[in-house]
């Protein structure tokens, strides 16, 4: 389990609960594949799992991952891992912040169904692009080889 931790939204501080064993596996696995397919010279940077976004004033989240742009900071994907109770946070709260923010990718990832949702922006907000599962690929334009199978990515997390 993990700390609890801090986010900031529309001013307002939400304590955060610690976040269990699987939900840390599957982000260790995210964050070492996209790590693993960032090009040394991309124009993105991956941050520490949960590190401080500010998406405009009074509000600064916690992705499980970020991928921000190396000369502005502003964040280019987020990826929210959903656990037992922190589905209205991650998929209602959080989404629309990320799009108010004009964030270009989220990818909401639900052990429960073991699967992802990807969305981009759109002229209007977040669209969602596809939900993957099984032994559809995970994969982003701005990540050359990344194609991370659903099945692999859900593999032995509740043992």
């Amino acid at each position: 389990m993990s700390a609890p931790y801090k986010e900031l939204i529309a001013g307002e501080t939400f304590i955060r609960a610690g976040l269990n064993a699987p939900h840390e596996r599957l982000c260790d696995r995210l964050h070492d594949w996209v790590a693993a397919h960032l090009p040394s010279n991309s124009a993105l940077k991956l941050l520490p799992r949960r590190s401080p976004v500010t998406l405009s004033a009074g509000t600064e989240i916690c992705p499980d991952l970020a991928l921000v742009r190396r000369s502005t900071s502003r964040l280019y994907l987020a990826a929210e891992v959903l656990q037992p109770g922190d589905h209205h946070p991650d998929t209602v709260l959080k989404k629309q912040l990320y799009s108010d923010a004009l964030t270009p990718r989220l990818w909401i990832v639900d052990s429960r169904y073991q699967n992802t949702e990807v969305y981009g922006s759109g002229e209007f907000g977040f669209r969602l692009e596809t939900i993957l599962a099984g032994r559809e690929m995970l994969t982003d334009v701005s990540l050359p080889g990344l194609a991370v199978p659903m099945h692999d990515l859900f593999a032995k997390v509740f043992n």
